[in-house]
This record gives structure tokens, sequence and C-alpha cells, in this order.
């Protein structure tokens, strides 16, 4: 079996598509698609998340991409026009309001890349309106919105795939099945090294711009003048850095907590629950070095650098986009720990597979054909996606408090069955104000 690392480079990448003319069938429908139907998507939020999205979706042939939303004039047409090229046609539609493409009948479901204070809002009026989604990580703002999600999806009977895509990629899978199988023993403590977290926005206000309705960019949050940090206008080819405040994002406790946070939860087998405390750094002002703890009284360590780590009783694991690594006591056993991430890790994979988990007991999910096509699988199938609502929901918890033991320097005792404090939390510290018409 052949692998190749997951950079965010790659999975973004346009794929090449056919170029014959495509004529969009009148019996697409936003019920549930049945196997040979097409796929309608809506796209809200076209930066650069979105633009290497809306190029993986359609380069299935099965899947058209029939209308765009974003409050960025350029971005949104722009994305219009890569869909109407692909299909040689003019029948993808752009709008300001991404309510436009929540209200249409003839769509069956939405890829949401929005900034992360918007995600909640649209997912679930995207699910009550009868639609499946696939919305980027972190699936919510704050645990108010993920307990929102979950119901939402639940009652609706929706299909959710939240874009934490490393679930998807098989050096996470083996690292997380060599922890499960116990060939580390018996887990007794966890590292995530994500970055900080979540900071106030103090950024200057600049003057406003033509072509971009910064009113609903601000959506729920609250209003302040525009920046071009947070959004730059037209396309460009980074990511914004609203995802480092806290009124708009989280930090990268939230941003890429959604990555490494949720390998260390599959990897414990803690997708249906989460922590049962957290530790607060030494330093009040620190941000880094809290902890979230479960059951069994196993630490997450909050630290520098990148990945996840298992300790275990015999050994540990690690693991990182393009690298993993198992070590016996104190001895390196296998894998690639360092050098180019981009170097194919097929042989080393293999060995871990063959030597440790020829006959294991746990065997995870396996994405089918990658994150994407693994949703639209589950769209004609009607089964939960590998990284389904409940995953993302209790993912985002996770971050959510880890965020609030360093806002409010405090450690906090949760309990993961009612999603509420047991001791030491404001319930305030658990939602947001929302402005305006924008709640969930």
């Amino acid at each position: 079996m052949k692998s190749r690392p997951l950079s965010r480079r790659r999975f973004l990448e346009a794929t090449a598509v056919a170029s014959a003319p495509f004529i969009l069938p009148s019996g697409i429908l936003s019920a549930k698609v049945k196997p040979n139907d097409k796929i309608s998507v809506g796209f809200i939020g076209m930066g650069i998340q979105n633009r290497g999205l809306q190029n993986r979706f359609m380069a299935d042939s099965n899947v058209v991409a029939v209308a765009v939303s974003d409050c960025d004039t350029t971005r949104r047409n722009s994305a219009r026009d890569r869909a109407n090229k692909r299909y040689q046609n003019n029948d993808c539609k752009a709008y300001n309001d991404y309510r436009e493409i929540i209200n249409r009948k003839d769509i069956d479901a939405v890829c949401i890349a929005t900034p992360d204070h918007w995600h909640a809002i649209q997912t679930v009026e995207a699910v009550n309106s009868g639609k499946d989604v696939y919305c980027e990580k972190p699936l919510t703002h704050n645990v108010h919105e993920s307990v929102q999600v979950m119901k939402a999806v639940a009652k609706k009977k929706a299909i959710l795939q939240t874009g934490s895509m490393q679930r998807s990629s098989r050096e996470f899978r083996v690292a997380c099945e060599l922890v499960r199988n116990g060939v580390i023993g018996k887990v007794k403590s966890m590292a995530v090294n994500i970055g900080n977290a979540g900071i106030p926005c103090d950024l200057p206000t600049e003057k406003e711009e033509p072509g971009l309705d910064w009113n609903r960019w601000i959506g729920p949050g609250p209003m302040r003048g525009y920046s071009s940090v947070l959004s730059p206008r037209g396309n460009h080819g980074h990511f914004p850095n609203w995802r480092s405040y806290k009124e708009y994002g989280g930090g990268m406790v939230c941003d890429w907590g959604a990555h490494m946070i949720d390998i260390l939860h599959w990897g414990l087998g803690v997708d249906d629950s989460g922590p049962v405390a957290t530790i607060p750094a030494e330093n009040p002002k620190a941000l880094k070095g809290a902890q979230l703890v479960y059951d069994g009284n196993i630490p997450m360590m909050h630290g520098t650098g990148m990945g996840s780590s298992f300790y275990g009783s015999e050994g540990r694991v690690e693991c990182h986009r393009g690298r993993i690594g198992l070590w016996l006591g104190d001895k390196f056993i296998a894998g690639r720990t360092g050098g180019d991430r981009n170097v194919n890790l097929s042989k080393e994979l293999d060995k871990l597979e063959s030597e440790f988990l020829k006959d294991a007991k746990v065997k995870l999910y396996r994405s089918n054909g990658g994150h994407i096509p693994d949703f639209l699988n589950s769209m004609r199938t009607r089964k939960k996606p590998c990284t389904h609502e409940i995953i993302g929901a209790r993912t985002s918890i996770a971050c959510h408090l880890l965020n609030q033991t360093y806002y409010n320097h405090t450690a906090i005792k949760w309990n993961p069955k009612k999603n509420t404090f047991a001791a030491g939390g404001d319930p305030a510290w658990l939602t947001r104000e929302y402005r305006g018409e924008f709640k969930v």
C-alpha cells in the first residue's frame, strides 16, 4: 500500500479534471442522494481553503458545484468562474449572502470554510434545511455551539464531515492503532504541540474598500473596524490571521488542536467523551503549559513544536504529518521522525503494520479514498463518515476548555456526559454574545 504524507499543501492541490462539457441533469434533488445520483454542492466562504476544497470536490465526476458564496466580490466571482469553466456552462451562481445557498432546494450538500466564528451557525442552518455538510475544523467556536451541532445533526439524520483530515492519513491511523492495540502498554500521558492559545483582537482599523461586505464578514462576532489581517482582499495565497484572535478563531489551540488533539482522542479512544479536567499553566500570562486531563488521570500537556505524542508504560508513539516514530523503552524501533515531511512513508508504515499490527484486534476507521470521497460515500450510504459530528464537536470542546483555562487561569472539572462544568467554571465561558440576527 502506497502512502504519501498528507500535507496541507498537497490536500489543497487542484486535481486535473476532464475538459469535456458537462450538462447539469435536471434530476438533482436535495433529498438524500441515491447511489447513482449526481451530488450538487454549494460552497460557503471562498478563501484559500475552500478554493482547494472546491477543486477537490469538482474532481469527482459525480459532483456538481452549483453555487458559491463569499462577502468579497472578487473571491465569489472567481469561484463561480472556476466552476463554470470546469463544466463549460454558466450554471454556477455566486451570492453575497450564504443563506441564498442554504435556501436552495436543489442543493444536496454545502462545504463551509468560513472563519471559525461562523461555522456552527452555517452548519446548523444547512442541516435544518435538509442538507449534508462538510465543515472545516474546528467545527465550532464554543461549547454551546458543539452541543447545538450534535443535536441538529441527530435530529435531521444528516451527514456531517469535519475537515480534520488527518484521520484520512495512513501515518496517523497506524500511530493510533499502535496505541489502541497496546504496543506501548498502558497510556500514561500525552503531549500536543500546536502553538498558542487565542488572544484578544486589538488590530488597528483600516479604511474599508469597495467590494467587501464587512458587516457580513463580522456576522455574529463583535463589530470592529476593517482589518486586512482579518480579511485580506481578493484571492491571496496565505491563511489569514483571524485564527489567532479569540473573537473570530481560537488561536492555534483551536486551529491546530482540531487536528492534533483530535488524533490524541482517536488513539486514546475517547471520541464520544473527552477530557474530565484541566490544569492551568503556572504563569497566569502563559499561552502554553496548561493540561487537559482524561479518565484514568491521563494528562495531555500543551507544549511547543508540532505533533501528537503518546507515552505508555512500555514505550511511546509520536506522529506528525509525514512523520511517525515508535520507541519501546528507550530504543527507537521504526519510523521516520525527521527530515523532509514530503518523503513517502510507505516503507516505514509497512514495517510497523507487519511487525506490530498483523493480528491487531483494534482496527480503526479507514477513509473511503480520502477525506472528501469518504464524505461523498457517506452521503450515499448514510453511514457516519471518518470525522462525523460527534468527533468534530467533542474535539472542539476539548480545544475550547483548554483555551478557557488560559483565559481564566483556572482549573476546571468537566462532565463530558452533560457537557457542563462539574466544578471550577462559569457557564458564561461556554457560549458568547451573538450580534444581531446571527445566533445558533
